[in-house]
């Protein structure tokens, strides 16, 4: 619900402008750009982003030389924490901006593929903690790349929502 009114069909969604649906009512712009998860979530994304690039060195090299399995493995442990801590704020960031937790009509489809990221990610860990008795380390590892490609997707994905959203500043 925002505030009082109940959340009822297209009752809440965003206006169109020559027919083009726009990501954000002016209240939801304006929860947005006052909540303090806006500023969280602008914060994580970087670093999650950096975490990921420095992982993705390390699966590359331990694939490419054998050299290195334990910095990979924890490399991908420590990417797939900041994804669960960037997807928990982002749905409260969701929650605060469009009174759902995820799958708020403007990012349904990123909320959706989001869940393949967290399901390959959480997939690794689940191998990782097994040992080889699920996958070996060499699965293991291409199993967190398929999981960093479906990543670097979804990020897309997020990063065409942000320009959208400034051109839609800018008009």
């Amino acid at each position: 619900m925002y505030g009082d009114a109940p959340m009822t069909g297209w009752a809440h969604a965003p206006e169109q402008t020559a027919g083009t649906r726009l990501l954000y009512t002016e209240e939801q712009r304006r929860r947005r750009d006052t909540s303090a998860w806006t500023l969280v979530q602008g914060g994580l994304a970087p670093v999650q982003f950096v975490v990921f690039l420095v992982s993705l060195a390390l699966v590359v090299h331990y694939l490419l030389t054998g050299d290195g399995l334990e910095w990979a493995a924890w490399s991908v442990v420590a990417k797939t924490a900041t994804l669960y801590l960037i997807m928990v704020t982002g749905a409260i960031w969701e929650k605060v901006v469009f009174g759902q937790y995820l799958f708020a009509e403007s990012f349904f489809w990123e909320d959706v593929f989001s869940m393949l990221v967290i399901a390959l990610h959480t997939a690794y860990l689940v191998a990782w903690f097994q040992g080889e008795a699920w996958l070996n380390f060499e699965q293991q590892m291409w199993l967190a790349l398929a999981a960093y490609f479906t990543y670097v997707i979804n990020a897309g994905q997020f990063l065409w929502k942000l320009r959208l959203a400034r051109q839609e500043a800018l008009a």
